[in-house]
């Protein structure tokens, strides 16, 4: 019973979070790319202020817990084939946080220390590299999702 409510849990947090990232890719940034420098950069940084609050970080962490619980809880009656797809959901998730963690956090970063340089520049080293990172991130969470679904209903 644990396993099965770990499982519905993960689908159900994996599930929310790639779809924040996939309005991110499909709708925010495309309306993004659409503004001048001296609008796109000073709204950019305040997305990356606003995002990491409490919400965003519990869903963010629940797409590595709840899978790795559901793995780790004892489910008698759960197939190898279910073990499996939980595990590759799993470690799409773990992917997805890596390449936040290694490429899009970095860049974050770098947009809100750079305060003093000139808009275009700032822009252009960011928008292309983030937006390659974001569309990578965005394609392991769908998998992940899709994964832990198909877990949940063999």
């Amino acid at each position: 019973m644990a396993a099965h409510l770990l499982l519905a849990l993960a689908v159900v947090s994996t599930g929310l979070y790639a779809g924040f990232m996939l309005i991110f890719q499909t709708g925010i940034m495309p309306a993004l790319a659409r503004l001048s420098d001296d609008q796109f950069v000073p709204a950019m940084r305040r997305i990356n202020e606003t995002v990491p609050r409490a919400v965003f970080l519990v869903v963010f962490l629940a797409v590595v817990a709840f899978p790795a619980a559901a793995l780790a809880v004892p489910g008698e009656d759960r197939s190898d084939t279910q073990i499996w797809l939980v595990l590759a959901g799993l470690v799409c998730a773990v992917l997805n946080h890596l390449v936040t963690i290694a490429g899009n956090i970095p860049l974050n970063n770098a947009l809100a220390s750079s305060v003093s340089s000139p808009d275009a520049e700032v822009r252009a080293a960011f928008e292309g590299r983030w937006n390659r990172l974001h569309a990578v991130r965005t394609v392991l969470i769908l998998a992940s999702f899709a994964l832990l679904v198909w877990a949940a209903v063999v």
